[in-house]
């Protein structure tokens, strides 16, 4: 019986089909733009190909699109109806899990193939991507660190294990060995998306900013074919920028490196979650120093007024209300606030996560666009301690904690102004004194 690159029993017709399988793992893993045009080459080759058809779904989940869920829950029927073996299976379920609204449902069902299979590399990279929007930074972490017992430098696969382990370990706080782990992946593979994002995150945490420069300006050479993670890679390095006051470098790259450089009409801003999160929180800290954007808003707005009503991606709905408050699209932010309460009314995790994170932080967006500095306070307030539920990385929810900070400061509540200020002195290693978002009330205010 064929096998992957892993040596899982794969249900396909041919070696040859299991060697194209196995390049759709790689692109997936490696973040390559032609990863699709590789599923589309191994569903030709191979159409009935269980776990081929439900990667399909799997990747439409990735996009974080509702519009994209009837591809995934199809994908899921087409695939059940082609005999995979127990394996693939539970893949299957996880996607049904996932599609239907329950991923946490999915991470159990991953967590138990790990424990069957732990050299399954499409179940280990679909947990840490799934338990990383969820905020679930210890489960990530704990699945890295199992992997890592069953896992080799000489297995296909390895560097993106070590990638993650990087990412994992940065986000529960272990920069030493998360600096290692992603090294270590950079330095078999220099166009490691993932790893040198992991590297970048470590390099942010510590304030190393000319090194953060540096190293992801000596990286871009390597990320030729990678997707909208470069574009992410970007946004990190405008980050260090943005810390050191060069506000025109950070300009430059939003408006050259947010968006496909590639692209006939470079003005356009693509719309994926994770492009609108860069934007949005960039454009937001921009004003905050006082520099001027111009009408960046107005694309982001745009796709966020197309989108409401889609709440799959909880972190990516306050940025939305960012950029419709910016412009002026009251009607519209209405509408965006609705569509939350009316998904936060549901009984399931995603529902809860809506309703005392998601749903607060949009209100603070649009009070403090609005000038209504208590009302933001007032509103994000009970949400400090769930925030992280939201999904994104420390250095992403940032944004959220600046909101509030400024909003306590400008209201006169120096109370929770302080509050703030302690809460990221504490779980930030850089005090807020050598930070450009906190500084000034840092110098303001005794914490």
């Amino acid at each position: 019986m064929p096998t992957d690159a892993q040596g899982n029993a794969l249900t396909i017709a041919s070696e040859e089909a299991a060697r194209a399988f196995d390049h759709v793992i790689e692109g997936f893993l490696k973040y390559r733009f032609d990863t699709g045009v590789r599923l589309k080459s191994l569903l030709t080759l191979d159409p009935s190909a269980p776990l081929a058809q439900a990667m399909a779904g799997l990747f439409a989940m990735l996009a974080y699109d509702s519009r994209l869920l009837p591809r995934a829950e199809a994908a899921a029927a087409k695939a059940e109806a082609l005999g995979p073996n127990p394996r693939e299976a539970a893949h299957i379920a996880a996607l049904r899990a996932w599609a239907g609204g329950a991923p946490e449902r999915a991470l159990g069902i991953w967590e138990g193939i790990l424990a069957e299979h732990p050299r399954d590399i499409l179940a280990f990279r679909l947990h840490h991507f799934t338990a990383f929007w969820m905020g679930a930074s210890g489960r990530m972490l704990g699945q890295a660190e199992q992997a890592m017992r069953h896992w080799s430098g000489d297995l296909p696969g390895f560097g993106s294990v070590l990638a993650c382990h990087c990412f994992a370990s940065e986000e529960c706080g272990f920069y030493g060995i998360a600096e290692q782990s992603g090294r270590a992946a950079v330095a078999m593979d220099p166009g490691d998306l993932w790893a040198t994002h992991g590297v970048a995150h470590v390099l942010e945490m510590q304030g190393r900013r000319g090194e953060g420069i540096a190293f992801l300006s000596a990286g871009e050479p390597h990320w030729e074919g990678g997707n909208n993670l470069m574009h992410h890679l970007w946004w990190h390095q405008a980050m260090f920028h943005i810390e050191r006051a060069e506000f025109g470098q950070v300009l430059a790259l939003y408006d050259r490196r947010f968006r496909n450089p590639d692209s006939p009409v470079t003005q356009a801003q693509p719309d994926l979650y994770i492009d609108t999160q860069n934007a949005a929180s960039m454009l937001w800290r921009l004003e905050r120093q006082g520099v001027p954007v111009g009408d960046r808003w107005t694309e982001l707005a745009d796709k966020a007024e197309a989108r409401i009503g889609d709440t799959l991606s909880a972190f990516t709905l306050p940025h939305w209300m960012m950029a419709l408050a910016a412009t002026g699209r009251e009607s519209a932010a209405a509408r965006l606030l609705q569509s939350v309460e009316d998904a936060a009314r549901g009984n399931t995790m995603h529902a809860a996560i809506l309703r005392d994170a998601a749903l607060p932080a949009c209100r603070a967006a649009l009070a403090h666009r609005r000038g209504r500095f208590a009302e933001a306070v007032a509103a994000l307030r009970p949400a400090l301690g769930v925030m992280y539920r939201l999904g994104g990385s420390h250095a992403q929810q940032d944004v959220l904690e600046q909101l509030f900070l400024d909003s306590a400061m400008k209201a006169g509540l120096e109370a929770d102004a302080r509050l703030l200020l302690e809460r990221v002195a504490g779980r930030h290693p850089v005090p807020p004194e050598r930070r450009i978002g906190y500084a000034e009330a840092a110098r303001a205010l005794v914490y």
